[in-house]
């Protein structure tokens, strides 16, 4: 019994030995992969941080004219009550044109005609001019050259 005692012995220690080199090799590719990761996380950070530097605007921001509107989008910062107090504004403001005869009879015309009123000066005397600027006799030329055209590509088809 002393010999197979010896033989189960050289066998478990051989499954032993066969289990902690796996587990090595476990470990081993587990690092490994850690270490690629890290990598391409600092890679990847790295080309994102490139990104964001390509996308900063902030430093042209000197060179623009300071507006109005951005002038009152900084001080008026919106607390809970300013926004309880502009969204009753707004339903309020919402209620009179709902309420509205004219919007109710045509509603497309009743904001067209409010976007006309409320449009600045000269952009109004632009889209005046761009309306005016179109030529009767532009059309009769268009007309005639479509006409012109349509005959002889029928003509050139006969052939």
């Amino acid at each position: 019994m002393t010999g197979s005692s010896k033989k189960h012995e050289l066998k478990s220690k051989q499954k032993l030995e066969k289990k902690l080199s796996f587990y090595t090799k476990v470990k081993d590719t587990v690092t490994s992969l850690n270490a690629k990761k890290t990598i391409s996380k600092k890679t990847k950070q790295r080309n994102h941080k490139k990104k964001l530097k390509a996308y900063d605007l902030s430093s042209l921001s000197e060179f623009l004219p300071e507006t109005d509107a951005s002038k009152q989008q900084s001080e008026a910062k919106l607390n809970c009550k300013s926004k309880q107090a502009l969204v009753q504004r707004e339903a309020a403001q919402l209620k009179a044109v709902l309420t509205n005869p004219q919007f109710q009879l045509n509603p497309f015309a009743a904001i067209h005609q409010h976007l006309l009123s409320t449009q600045p000066h000269s952009a109004r005397k632009e889209s005046d001019s761009d309306k005016h600027e179109k030529n009767p006799k532009d059309k009769k030329r268009k007309k005639n050259n479509n006409k012109k055209n349509a005959s002889s590509t029928s003509e050139a088809m006969d052939i």
